[in-house]
């Protein structure tokens, strides 16, 4: 399969910083502007990527078609997130805040969940998921998947992250609901993933399969890397670049790489959008 352009540049840029996030690892830094560098240039990648993917949506027709719907989406999504980072990172250089959360930050950070998750629901639609749903044991599969981890997320967010508490003592309710509130969401849109992985394999679209499988791939990876988040700023070890930094920017780069796989003008699809 061949790269589009902007996902060659999307590309070059991931290793970069990934270079970049190792050079930092290697000194030793753990606070100061290489460790503000790295926030800000890894959320370039969706900022740029986002607004790329919103402007070529009408390739598919925009809203008329149901890949048109989730470039969009998906767009305005990773668009979002990457302006939540921008101003993440307006408090670490200007207002000598390490780790802004909560903060007007999470403004482009909590919606852009919901705008990649419905644009995620969109890509199902589009590859043909709607037959996979009626497999016989699709029903039981969500409700395992959805049952596993969220008992894993209790445990994580909860049980070892609060000591069983679930607003513990010194920290805002706010922060405790988006912690749990941002896995969440991207728990919802990482069920789906598996979903639309599993049982619609047969439909997707080999044109454009590698596109497919790294949004979805993206979405698992930002509930990982949201878990991570939540919990290092709850018991109080994270910094800027440490591991869970480079596991979103690998979740952003993914969903941003794999829509920007959509902006080149469709010759022929495989299934009705």
């Amino acid at each position: 399969m061949t790269l589009t352009l902007p996902q060659r540049i999307a590309l070059a840029f991931f290793v970069l910083i990934s270079v970049l996030w190792v050079w930092i690892h290697v000194m030793g830094y753990t606070e100061g502007t290489y460790n503000y560098v790295y926030s800000f240039v890894f959320g370039l990648i969706p900022l740029l990527g986002g607004i790329t993917a919103i402007r070529l949506s009408s390739v598919w027709g925009g809203m008329k078609s149901a890949i048109g719907k989730a470039v969009l989406f998906v767009g305005i999504g990773v668009f979002l997130w990457g302006c939540g980072e921008t101003i993440w990172s307006y408090y670490n250089f200007f207002a000598g805040v390490a780790a802004p959360y909560p903060s007007l930050a999470d403004l482009g950070f909590a919606p852009s969940i919901f705008f990649y998750g419905i644009g995620a629901i969109y890509l199902a639609q589009a590859t043909g998921a709607k037959f996979a749903f009626r497999h016989p044991y699709a029903k039981w599969l969500v409700f395992v998947a959805f049952a596993a981890v969220m008992l894993l997320s209790y445990y994580v967010l909860i049980v070892v992250a609060r000591g069983g508490v679930l607003v513990p003592e010194g920290e805002t309710a706010l922060k405790s609901f988006l912690d749990i509130v941002y896995p969440l969401g991207d728990l919802l849109a990482a069920i789906l993933a598996v979903i639309i992985s599993g049982l619609s394999f047969p439909y997707l679209g080999g044109r454009y399969r590698l596109n497919i499988y790294a949004i979805l791939a993206g979405l698992a990876v930002m509930f990982l890397a949201d878990s991570i988040f939540s919990y290092t700023t709850t018991i109080e070890t994270y910094y800027n670049a440490n591991l869970g930094d480079l596991i979103l920017s690998l979740g952003t780069f993914l969903l941003t790489f794999g829509v920007l796989g959509f902006t080149r003008p469709k010759i022929e699809v495989t299934s009705k959008v």
